[in-house]
């Protein structure tokens, strides 16, 4: 489909005109027009359909690498990302050892069950009080002992369906999100504390009530904005570090 710049409304907007070109192929990729792994078309084509210079075109795709949601390869042309446990692992998991190096951790699902989203829930989801939302509980096991103990709330109104039986989880939980129901997450904001164990948090990390955890919450955006999980994590740092890159 034909959206042509340089005779729409958008030549009016303030923005750069690479931003709009921006946020008409987000919209591809946000309403499925292009889905995980999809192929772009190439850069002059995406040019003389919109009407702008081939260079703005480049800059909008700059911007869509920088989010993480194209992979542009030399020769290979550019795709939608599509994510794996790997990649997925690079981008939201930043626990490591205490040499600085990353570390695999193995997930074991407690239990899944959908309810009504509390007060906090719902506020942290943007959603209303009551509404449906799916509770997880799961145990991270690193260097095969259990060092992270996770309660995660996923809004239902975003992902109808959703259910994951108790056992290991082999994929991160991420990449099941993509795959099985079609919401990419894009982006995540985290707030760090010190908190001692409750008893059920105690008793999955095999540790005394009240030991000191650092406790991350997480709400985590997809593509179009919108939160979909609110994640509790209490971490023993024992032998692990949370390590954060700043650029």
């Amino acid at each position: 489909m034909s959206i042509p710049l340089s005779s729409s409304p958008a030549r009016l907007d303030a923005r750069p005109l690479y931003r709009q070109v921006e946020e008409i192929l987000l919209g591809r990729i946000v309403g499925g027009e292009w889905p995980p792994g999809h192929a772009l078309p190439s850069e002059p084509e995406l040019a003389a359909e919109l009407g702008v210079s081939q260079g703005t075109v480049r800059k909008a795709l700059t911007a869509l690498e920088r989010r993480h949601l194209i992979d542009r390869r030399q020769g290979r042309g550019t795709t939608v990302t599509q994510h794996n446990s790997e990649t997925a692992r690079h981008h939201f998991f930043r626990v490591r050892d205490l040499s600085g190096r990353a570390v695999v951790s193995r997930i074991m699902v407690v239990s899944c069950l959908a309810r009504a989203a509390e007060p906090w829930e719902a506020k942290a989801l943007s959603i209303p009080e009551g509404a449906p939302v799916h509770h997880m509980r799961r145990i991270r096991q690193l260097d095969g002992s259990p060092r992270i103990f996770e309660r995660c709330t996923l809004s239902g109104l975003l992902l109808p369906g959703f259910r994951l039986e108790p056992g290991e989880l082999h994929q991160e939980l991420y990449v099941h999100l993509q795959q099985a129901h079609g919401v990419t997450i894009e982006r995540a904001e985290e707030e760090l504390s010190a908190a001692g164990a409750d008893a059920e948090t105690a008793a999955a990390l095999g540790k005394p009530a009240g030991v000191p955890l650092l406790r991350v919450q997480r709400i985590a955006y997809d593509v179009a904005d919108r939160a979909v999980e609110v994640r509790l994590s209490m971490i023993d740092t024992e032998r692990h570090r949370y390590a954060v890159k700043l650029d």
